[in-house]
């Protein structure tokens, strides 16, 4: 059974588009949240924006930073194996253009296990408040695109993500030689923060341009 049931399409058409981002929601969320919350301030002309939907608004039903249990993994086997057929599709649509994907809190969690997965990979990732999914003593792949550019945040007050499963996230990603950027945000709460809408849209205006993104500060 796929996990993506419903996909909100938003910003260009495919063919006009020069370049796609694939945009998943958290917990509890949907789609039509992240168009509102996090689409609506964002600056990024030729996108073509596809938002998958969780069936029941969660991807899986555990805590990201909780142990890996046999029902945790085959609900998010489903949710990875979802997201690999519309980024698949999306490609076979659009052929050529970059991919971003990114996600928010548990879409964070479920789009740095793609990335590690090591399948179908994007072009880029964004991962806004997020971590990996289970412990480190759980067997989890780390097949992730040496120089895959990637873009990590979190917050030291988030009530879901913990700063330090951020920074096992951070580690493995480094380990794994990503082109990294890392934002911590004091105080921030459970949410996208304008400095992290700034830089999402850098990451997607050098890829519309043709290259890959600059890891640094939002222009």
């Amino acid at each position: 059974m796929t996990a993506v049931l419903d996909l909100l399409r938003c910003g260009a058409d495919l063919s006009a588009a020069r370049a796609l981002c694939v945009l998943v929601h958290g917990r509890g969320q949907s789609p039509e949240e992240m168009q509102s919350h996090v689409l609506a301030r964002l600056d990024a002309s030729g996108i073509a924006f596809l938002l998958p939907r969780a069936p029941g608004a969660s991807w899986y039903a555990a805590r990201a930073v909780d142990p890996l249990t046999p029902e945790t993994r085959l609900a998010l086997d489903e949710g990875l194996a979802g997201l690999r057929a519309l980024i698949r599709d999306a490609r076979a649509a659009a052929p050529g253009l970059p991919l971003l994907l990114a996600g928010f809190s548990q879409g964070a969690c479920l789009s740095l296990e793609y990335a590690f997965a090591g399948q179908d990979a994007p072009d880029a990732l964004a991962a806004l408040t997020g971590c990996r999914v289970g412990v480190a003593g759980d067997a989890r792949p780390e097949r992730l695109p040496p120089g895959l550019p990637v873009y990590l945040t979190g917050s030291d007050a988030d009530p879901w993500i913990p700063v330090e499963a951020f920074a096992e996230a951070a580690v493995a990603l480094g380990r794994s030689g990503a082109a990294l950027r890392t934002d911590l945000f004091p105080g921030r709460g459970h949410e996208v923060s304008d400095a992290e809408i700034a830089m999402l849209a850098a990451m997607l205006g050098d890829m519309a341009a043709g290259h890959a993104p600059r890891m640094a500060a939002a222009r």
